[in-house]
């Protein structure tokens, strides 16, 4: 009786890694397909378990258990083509700096505080220590936006907007602010932050901190609508850009891949490792959700996690050196029509899905 419950254990399970490793790649924006992007690392854990554990499924006939064998490497194999790319075993996208005048170092923390903890001192703690030039905060709210009052010394410009449902924004630079907007592009209650910077050498750059829904909470049409929306400007620019933020996508989903190849922006953690910063309070559950991309004229100093803040979410700093020479030595993503056409596409949906 044992064995046979260990045997439909292992069925189930690997049934089960099967089918939600194949629901994302349905064309669809419903949260309960689209969620299955996240947890891509654990489903190849479940699947190489289940198949180290077929030979306890003798007993069963053994066409069926070959075929169960396929389907199982088949999931296995689409799930680490995908995770391959933030792994240290492929070479990096974006080059380290090598010798970087102190001008032109950009020191950048993000974090997701989770509005209800109120730990703000182990918060405050982390970007002292960090010692970024710029902090983006998303879930603040009022409780928060009175307990930063440290920090607006240290950070005399600012956009701060502080809200209650989950979605407040608090952006502090040591580097003067040039047009800095709030904005709502695509939901009137999810606001988004464009700015410009001015570097001590002189040079302008453009910030863009976001912080769309995400899955489960909505479908996704929104998310991906906001953050494409992002991209498009960013390659209509001419400014170099860094766009950062929580922004509820993993680093491997397909719209990931979409947003960077219509920005033309990199992503640090390809060939560095997955960096998760979500969910701090799960350890078996983790995954890379608060991101920074940055146009190629920018190399990497540092990349890390930083240490619990009582949030759900780690901090993540990103140091970074602006070096225009570097844009003809890196591999700037390039989009195809097609790639033009499904942002186009899935811009226009998410807008109409808000109007409605």
């Amino acid at each position: 009786m044992l064995a046979m419950i260990l045997r439909c254990c292992i069925v189930a399970l690997g049934a089960t890694a099967i089918a939600v490793t194949a629901l994302p790649l349905l064309p669809s924006e419903e949260y309960w397909i689209r969620v299955w992007d996240f947890p891509r690392v654990q489903i190849a854990v479940c699947l190489a378990a289940a198949l180290v554990a077929t030979p306890l499924l003798s007993r069963f006939r053994r066409p069926a258990v070959l075929g169960f064998v396929v389907a199982m490497v088949i999931a296995l194999a689409w799930q680490l083509y995908r995770i391959w790319p933030y792994t240290p075993l492929v070479a990096t996208q974006v080059e380290a700096a090598v010798d970087c005048e102190p001008e032109s170092r950009i020191r950048l923390v993000v974090v997701n505080v989770l509005q209800e903890n109120r730990q703000a001192g182990r918060l405050l703690r982390r970007i002292e220590a960090a010692d970024p030039d710029l902090v983006l905060l998303v879930e603040t709210d009022h409780w928060w936006h009175d307990a930063l009052a440290p920090i607006r010394q240290t950070y005399p410009h600012a956009v701060e907007h502080p809200r209650g449902n989950g979605y407040g924004m608090h952006f502090f630079s040591r580097l003067p602010l040039v047009e800095p907007h709030l904005r709502f592009l695509i939901e009137d209650d999810v606001p988004s932050i464009k700015t410009g910077l001015r570097l001590p050498t002189g040079a302008r750059i453009t910030f863009h901190g976001v912080h769309p829904k995400p899955p489960p909470l909505q479908d996704t049409d929104e998310r991906d609508a906001e953050l494409l929306r992002v991209a498009q400007e960013v390659t209509a620019e001419s400014l170099p850009a860094i766009v950062a933020g929580d922004l509820n996508d993993v680093a491997w989903s397909r719209l990931n891949d979409l947003f960077r190849s219509i920005s033309g922006l990199l992503d640090p953690r390809i060939g560095r490792g997955p960096h998760a910063t979500f969910n701090a309070d799960w350890p078996l559950l983790r995954w890379p959700l608060d991101h920074v991309f940055f146009e190629e004229s920018f190399t990497l100093l540092e990349l890390r996690v930083l240490d619990d803040i009582g949030s759900d979410h780690f901090p993540f700093f990103v140091a970074l050196c602006y070096e225009p020479s570097a844009a003809g030595t890196q591999g700037e993503p390039q989009p195809d029509s097609g790639d033009r056409e499904a942002a186009e596409e899935t811009i226009e949906e998410g807008s109409e899905e808000e109007q409605e």
